[in-house]
């Protein structure tokens, strides 16, 4: 099949990605769509393929099968200079300064020294950072460092910025600041792709996902589109414990003393009241609940992708608890 083609309100057009490394299918057909100025979440475990593929896309190495075209290009390293990109493996030299850092990162991708210095001081003085631009990396805490990476990644102004676990190893305060930066991204009008295992992160900030799992994409669209593949839940608690009302609720419902739980019937929650009503159930509570990224994460990817995700996530909380 051919690929879609380019266009000028879509970012990344891939399609029928594969990556195979010593026999292992390590990425599996994978078609992805990222619409131009959006923020874009590929979530997954560790070890579902999301670095292989951000590096496919990135041109960083070929596919086995399949095409992509990357800002309207099918050859992504002919764009380089637009894309900046924070890889997994962080790497800065220990000696270099801060601002240097930052510029040198920019003018790997073509940016004049003098002006990535400039740049640099401004980018780390719109931060809170501009006392630390001639301090070594070296003496830079954790946070900091990758800060100045992150300010070396966008210090060239690319049209599309692709981030790599950026939330890794950072403190709660480090990855509200990150989701900050990234909102400022998008806000003027830069196309960002992150990838994630902590579905928090893709809730709060992607307009649309890819879901990863064994190398395989089950989800690629809108997020609210993965939510709405589960119906909303309801939560009922009544003063009777029995009554005609109970023929209103979902065959097969069982109650915890008297409360309910159960998917919001397909007719909705007026013909549920109007029984619970003239039933005299006696309504202490009724409330409607719109399944969340992570409901949505285990219906689409199988409960087996999300105790592999669970694991990922509590193995990273772990280390970032030790001293």
């Amino acid at each position: 099949m051919t690929p879609p083609a380019p266009s000028s309100a879509s970012a990344i057009v891939a399609e029928g990605l594969v990556k195979d490394f010593n026999g292992f299918r390590a990425v599996d057909h994978i078609d992805l769509t990222v619409p131009a100025g959006s923020i874009f979440g590929i979530l997954g475990p560790n070890g579902a393929g999301k670095t292989t593929t951000l590096r496919m896309l990135l041109g960083i190495i070929d596919p086995d099968e399949g095409r992509c075209t990357l800002l309207g290009h099918d050859r992504p390293l002919s764009v380089a200079k637009q894309v900046g990109y924070l890889p997994e493996e962080r790497g800065l030299y220990p000696s270099m300064t801060a601002g240097e850092a930052i510029a040198f990162m920019g003018a790997l991708r073509g940016l004049p020294l003098a002006e990535g210095r400039r740049r640099a001081r401004d980018l780390m003085e719109g931060h809170g950072l501009g006392y630390a631009l001639k301090r070594q990396v070296r003496q830079l805490s954790k946070g900091m460092a990758q800060t100045v990476q992150l300010l070396g990644t966008i210090v060239h102004e690319p049209r599309l910025i692709i981030l790599d676990e950026p939330f890794s190893g950072l403190d709660a305060l480090n990855q509200q600041r990150l989701e900050e930066m990234i909102r400022a991204q998008a806000a003027n009008g830069v196309t960002i792709i992150f990838s994630t295992h902590v579905i928090a992160h893709a809730e709060r900030l992607c307009e649309d996902i890819a879901i990863i799992a064994g190398g395989k994409v089950p989800f690629a669209g809108p997020v609210e589109e993965a939510r709405n593949r589960l119906r909303p839940r309801v939560r009922l608690e009544t003063r009777a414990a029995d009554g005609p009302w109970r023929a209103a609720l979902p065959p097969g419902t069982v109650p915890q003393g008297r409360h309910w739980r159960f998917d919001l019937p397909e007719q909705g929650v007026e013909p549920l009241l109007k029984a619970l009503i003239e039933g005299e159930a006696g309504i202490m509570s009724l409330s409607i609940e719109r399944p969340g990224l992570h409901d949505a994460f285990v219906a689409i990817a199988g409960a087996s992708a999300a105790a592999d995700l669970a694991r990922t996530s509590g193995s990273q909380n772990a280390a970032e608890a030790r001293p």
